[in-house]
């Protein structure tokens, strides 16, 4: 009897060896299948692909825009020379003189649901000057709540060393200084913006108030 009972024990004990191994084998592949699925799945997904237009990209207003009923009318102060604005992004420009040198004031438009928002406006005009330190002017800008016209405004000024980074020649200018003016018109919001030298801008400061509040909606 006990030389039959051997075999049987080591036919068990084989069994039951290549079970175990057997398991732990998938256990393994399956620890392992984890792993790379759960570090798969912790890689960054793949870059989307947007058909979004960027904020910078504005287009045209469309036709009529700006214009009778959606326009807006204004008296320019005595000295202010208007010239044919430089881009089709300008609604209106001025030369504006002085003893610090010429300043500009450049009236923007660009129809509705284009343009962004005041603040959003102001923070980005006042983060093209510097200040000494070379950070921006944005938490030193001052901002006030006005009407002109019966038309919401927001006023802005900030000063520093002035580099136009849309669409200017990128060239800075030190000691300058920036008046500007959002206005809620009639269908979008229009933008006017007085940069210079502080001297000349500072001595147009009156002026430009008067400018503002010049405004009527309609042209």
């Amino acid at each position: 009897m006990p030389k039959h009972r051997m075999p049987s024990l080591w036919s068990a004990a084989l069994f039951v060896g290549a079970f175990a191994t057997a398991a732990v084998f998938w256990s393994a592949c399956g620890k392992e299948k984890a792993e790379v699925g759960a570090a798969v799945s912790k890689q960054a997904p793949p870059p989307q692909m947007t058909t979004q237009t960027p904020s910078n990209q504005i287009q045209p207003p469309p036709p009529g825009a700006g214009h009778g009923e959606t326009g807006m009318s204004w008296k320019a102060p005595e000295g202010w020379k208007e010239e044919t604005p430089s881009s089709g992004m300008r609604k209106a420009q001025f030369s504006v003189p002085g003893d610090g040198g010429a300043a500009e004031l450049v009236v923007f438009y660009f129809g509705p649901g284009q343009g962004g928002d005041a603040m959003a406006n102001a923070t980005r005009w006042a983060s093209q000057l510097t200040k000494p330190d070379g950070s921006p002017a944005t938490d030193t800008m001052k901002t006030e709540h006005a009407s002109f016209g019966g038309m919401p405004t927001l006023l802005t000024e900030a000063e520093g060393t002035y580099q136009n980074t849309m669409g200017g020649s990128g060239e800075k200018h030190p000691g300058y200084k920036l008046l500007g003016a959002i206005v809620e018109g009639p269908d979008a919001n229009w933008f006017f913006k007085l940069t210079g030298p502080a001297e000349t801008v500072e001595a147009n400061r009156d002026a430009f108030q008067a400018f503002l509040s010049s405004l009527r909606p309609g042209s």
